[in-house]
């Protein structure tokens, strides 16, 4: 990744962003409400939970056969990915709740979904939501060799098939928050002295990593070995199971937004300058899907809004659905695009198509 500035330009003469934020707080000032979550959230952060948790509960109380333990442990896959998506997502961004203290208690979800607050916070509002699919900006688009997500990354042999296996590392996702990726980010963040906000005691970040992750190995390893009257084994497969689960989920929802036909992927000048100021820059970079879709916009905690949630982070996502016609009316009235497809299977459609042309040999793709 590189570090090296990026500038985004000032120049926005026709004052979209402007427009826009004033038009949007007007709404939320007449209807009388506030940015962040309400009673609507509050009740689905206690269903995703229940998805998340309670078979967890059932299955250590409860002497189930094997084909109830697997439909428990994929409901749990469900439920991680949901919880997610829909309340550690809204806490970290500081827009579930108004007060602080509970935006950090929901935000720290994330420890028993196997992640860490501190790697998140950096590598998904600092690298994603400034640099948004910046290529050795946005971490986001970063898979190592083995996937191509942007046309800038290097191409290997083996990328000409991406659009075939991809799904099957998609899963891997918080699998990998488990084992590796999190000491990987504590040591590359830290040595940066990145963070969203004050930079942390390094000291404190690793112990915490440590603890937390002892504490979580505890309870979703540990803990059922010592309980459940099932073979080790059997206890390993199922916790790779429910991460796959929620990996699969986690990867297709984000990947829809900005590894797709429509999103760009601009690379700055040799200054570190962009062409477009950071609002703009945002209508290039991401794609909504499937908005009128009521279960899509209720399960993906409005990640299907990603226009929406890019430009205004800091408004819950409760909110994106009543917003999205001003966004989109304000961008058309500015001659700026305002990309989506109409459905998710068309998002996903799309997603793969994509893939493929990014595993082509550059020299034969078409500029």
């Amino acid at each position: 990744m590189k570090t090296s500035p990026v500038r985004f330009s000032r120049n926005d003469s026709a004052q979209f962003f402007r427009t826009l934020n004033r038009r949007v707080n007007a709404y939320f000032k007449e209807n009388q409400i506030k940015k962040t979550g309400n009673w609507q959230l509050h009740l689905k952060t206690a269903i995703m939970f229940g998805l998340f948790l309670a078979p967890y509960f059932l299955m250590l109380t409860l002497n189930l056969p094997t084909w109830a333990n697997i439909l428990l442990t994929i409901t749990m896959g469900v439920g991680m990915a949901g919880v997610g998506m829909n309340v550690m997502h809204d806490g970290n961004h500081g827009s579930y709740s108004s007060k602080k203290w509970l935006n950090k208690v929901m935000g720290s979800s994330i420890y028993i979904l196997a992640g860490n607050v501190y790697n998140w916070q950096v590598q998904h509002n600092v690298l994603h939501h400034t640099y948004t699919n910046i290529h050795e900006h946005d971490e986001d688009l970063e898979a190592g060799r083995i996937l191509r997500f942007s046309k800038h990354a290097p191409w290997h042999r083996f990328h000409k098939f991406q659009h075939y296996y991809s799904i099957f590392l998609y899963g891997l996702l918080t699998f990998n928050w488990a084992i590796t990726t999190d000491f990987m980010q504590m040591y590359r963040y830290t040595k940066r002295k990145l963070a969203y906000g004050k930079f942390p005691s390094p000291v404190v970040n690793w112990s915490v990593l440590v603890v937390t992750k002892l504490i979580y190995i505890t309870i979703w390893i540990v803990l059922p070995m010592l309980l459940m009257d099932i073979a080790w084994w059997k206890v390993l497969i199922g916790f790779f199971l429910m991460h796959y689960v929620a990996g699969v989920i986690l990867s297709v929802v984000f990947q829809l937004a900005h590894v797709v036909d429509e999103a760009e992927t601009p690379l700055p000048e040799q200054d570190g300058s962009m062409k477009n100021t950071w609002a703009i820059h945002q209508l290039f970079t991401t794609v909504n899907f499937g908005t009128k879709n009521r279960i899509v916009n209720w399960f993906t905690g409005g990640l299907n809004h990603q226009v929406e949630h890019h430009i205004f982070p800091n408004i819950s996502h409760i909110h994106y659905t009543k917003i999205a016609e001003i966004v989109k009316e304000t961008a058309n009235e500015f001659n700026l695009p305002y990309n989506e497809y109409k459905t998710t299977r068309k998002a996903i459609i799309s997603h793969f198509k994509h893939l493929k042309e990014l595993g082509k040999r550059p020299a034969l793709l078409h500029t």
